[in-house]
């Protein structure tokens, strides 16, 4: 019976040290990557024939526009359409230094966050000519 409850307490024991480790890893790394991010905001609207960006901050493009191959994803960063190969992202300091890409889906958009978004991954319907706004941190009202 000792042996037991011996064993119950170091296992709780263990436990707790475990979750007050991860908890404090995620958010020192969480506040390092949201201070490090610089600000941008992108309106996203689902057209018939592809998708519409308007850049609100942060970018030195305004407006892209261009139409979508089925479930082909699109390379987006400050200084517009690119491709991950030859992103020039980081190049001005007076914009957000961004990467990612924007593909439709059977059921709306998906967003992947490849550099400067506090996000991995944006999914969210969005019906024909509605609008959808976005930043560094994910979706905005």
């Amino acid at each position: 019976m000792k042996t037991i409850l011996t064993f119950l307490h170091n296992s709780k024991s263990l436990l707790i040290l475990c979750l007050i480790f991860s908890v404090s890893q995620k958010t020192i790394a969480q506040e390092q990557s949201d201070a490090d991010l610089k600000t941008f905001k992108i309106k996203i609207e689902n057209t018939k024939k592809g998708i519409k960006m308007q850049s609100l901050e942060g970018s030195a493009w305004t407006d892209l526009s261009f139409s979508t191959i089925k479930f082909k994803p699109q390379a987006i960063n400050e200084n517009g359409m690119t491709t991950l190969k030859e992103d020039t992202s980081g190049t001005d300091s007076d914009f957000a230094d961004y990467l990612f890409t924007i593909k439709k889906t059977k059921k709306g958009i998906e967003l992947k966050g490849i550099k400067g978004t506090a996000w991995e991954e944006l999914n969210f319907t969005l019906p024909q000519n509605t609008v959808q706004t976005i930043d560094q941190l994910g979706m905005v009202e």
